[in-house]
């Protein structure tokens, strides 16, 4: 896709045995690009498996074995619709915060070899969601995952991606979701933003 040398550490393998997840990420799988990954907010990515079997329905002529968007866990049994802003998780012996979906940058299309793949995860709504750490400690492969702590009456990672494309006029969730202190000041501010211009 160009010349251009990029950095990227999007390329996952799989890891066996005990690993440490600090409060920036998980030991040996460091974010490239800081400006726009990781960060507290971000420290680790979910991508639920069970999306897996659409894609290849989609992306016939590609390879996709588990950590190929990038994630750091894959998981089953826990879906953006099934998760909310706020919940706190508990995997091995860590405990995380769910805190947002994942926004793609151009380098899901480096890693798979397609201009158009940034466009086709937003329109899949397919985002998986980033967790922050609040307890640092060890996960392994298999382990359960727990939550620990639920905002029933919270909004979830498939309301914030809606907002973001197909539910973007819905005012009332707009406000829900500028009030979610869990939710990173970027996005609250990008929704007050929208919420002042429905009032202009």
């Amino acid at each position: 896709m160009g010349d251009k040398t990029v950095r990227t550490s999007i390329w996952k393998e799989p890891v066996q045995g005990p690993v440490h997840v600090s409060t920036l990420n998980l030991d040996g799988d460091r974010q490239s690009d800081l400006a726009v990954h990781g960060g507290v907010d971000k420290a680790v990515y979910v991508y639920p498996s069970e999306h897996y079997a659409w894609w290849r329905t989609q992306l016939l002529d590609a390879d996709l074995p588990s950590g190929t968007f990038g994630e750091n866990f894959t998981t089953e049994g826990i879906l953006e619709d099934q998760v909310r802003v706020g919940d706190r998780i508990r995997i091995g012996s860590a405990e995380f915060m769910v805190t947002q979906p994942r926004m793609p940058c151009f380098k899901l299309g480096i890693r798979f070899n397609r201009r158009d793949m940034v466009k086709r995860f937003l329109q899949s709504k397919r985002s998986g969601f980033y967790l922050a750490v609040i307890r640092e400690g060890e996960v392994e492969n298999g382990d359960a995952i727990e939550f620990t702590q639920r905002q029933e009456n919270g909004v979830t990672i498939t309301e914030i991606v809606n907002l973001y494309s197909t539910d973007s006029e819905n005012q009332n969730l707009l406000h829900r979701a500028t009030e979610l202190p869990a939710l990173p000041q970027s996005w609250k501010d990008y929704f007050r933003k929208r919420l002042w211009d429905a009032d202009a």
